[in-house]
Parts: C-alpha cells; sequence; structure tokens
C-alpha cells in the first residue's frame, strides 16, 4: 500500500480545516480503516501571551518536512500522510500544526502520526518568538528536552 503514497506536506500562513483534509486522504477509498489526527494549537499558559510569531526558511521547512513524512510512509503501511504547519502571528486558541494519517489499521496510523509530530516539535526548522498582552517581546522560546525525548524513542525502531 505505502508504494505509491506521496506526503502531503503545506507550510502556510492561513489556517485550515481539518474535516478538508481527512477528506483529501480518504474520499472514494475503500481501504482506510483508520485515520488518526492531531492539531496542535497556541496555548497561553501563563495568561501573558497575545501571539506567537513562528518564522521558517521557505523551502526548507517544506522539504525536511517532506523527508521525514515519507519516512513515516516507509516505517507503516500508510493509505495518506499530511503535514500542514502555519507560520506568521498566531494567537492563542488557533491552529498551528496538523498531522493526518490514513491507513487500513489503526496501530500504523498512531504510530505514524505520533512520529511526525515528535520530529515537528523537536526537529522541524521553526522558530517561536513570543509576544506579550503588554507589548513586550517575550523573546525566542527554547526547544523542549521532553520533545528530545519523545523523538528519540524513534531512532531504534
Amino acid at each position: 500500500m505505502s508504494a505509491a503514497v506521496v506526503p502531503m506536506v503545506r507550510i502556510q500562513a492561513a489556517d485550515f480545516d481539518v474535516a478538508a483534509e481527512i477528506a483529501r486522504l480518504t474520499q472514494g477509498r475503500a481501504d482506510v480503516g483508520a485515520v488518526v489526527t492531531f492539531t496542535g494549537l497556541c496555548r497561553d499558559e501563563a495568561g501573558t501571551l497575545s501571539a506567537l510569531e513562528l518564522e521558517h526558511y521557505p523551502g526548507m521547512a517544506e522539504a525536511e518536512i517532506a523527508r521525514i513524512a515519507s519516512e513515516a510512509i516507509e516505517r507503516w503501511p500508510l493509505a495518506g500522510i499530511t503535514a500542514i504547519h502555519r507560520f506568521g502571528r498566531i494567537r492563542p486558541g488557533e491552529n498551528i500544526v496538523l498531522v493526518v494519517a490514513a491507513s487500513t489499521h489503526r496501530q500504523a496510523a498512531f504510530e505514524a502520526a505520533s512520529f511526525l509530530m515528535d520530529y515537528l516539535k523537536s526537529r522541524a526548522p521553526f522558530w517561536k518568538k513570543e509576544h506579550r498582552i503588554d507589548g513586550s517581546e517575550g523573546g525566542w522560546v527554547d526547544a523542549k528536552e521532553s520533545d528530545e525525548i519523545a523523538a528519540a524513542r524513534w531512532a531504534g525502531r
């Protein structure tokens, strides 16, 4: 099943429609038995964030995400995989990232979605700058050790 699968990767400023993205992977397909989605939202844990500003290198970000999505296709029997990551100024409660994995069986879809999301959190070439409600810049957000640990679990598998 995986040989003909091509990952769908988009980096965009505009919001995405989760239902439309699921339909793109499943419409007209009788072989898909499972679809796993992950939607990441901008959050404000401390009540001080007005927005996150996400930056990337156009072309490089798409190529890197496509590379890891292709690796997911090689590892699991997928019917399709989509990764959409937004850039620009994103406010708390707004969508940032979407991963959709479709397969005949749920386990492959769950694992592929988790694999791709772990990569996006730890190694995708995006930079986040905080903007605070009081008008100040909160600075650049560092990668979290917990994201690196989550991604490392796939190295030996």
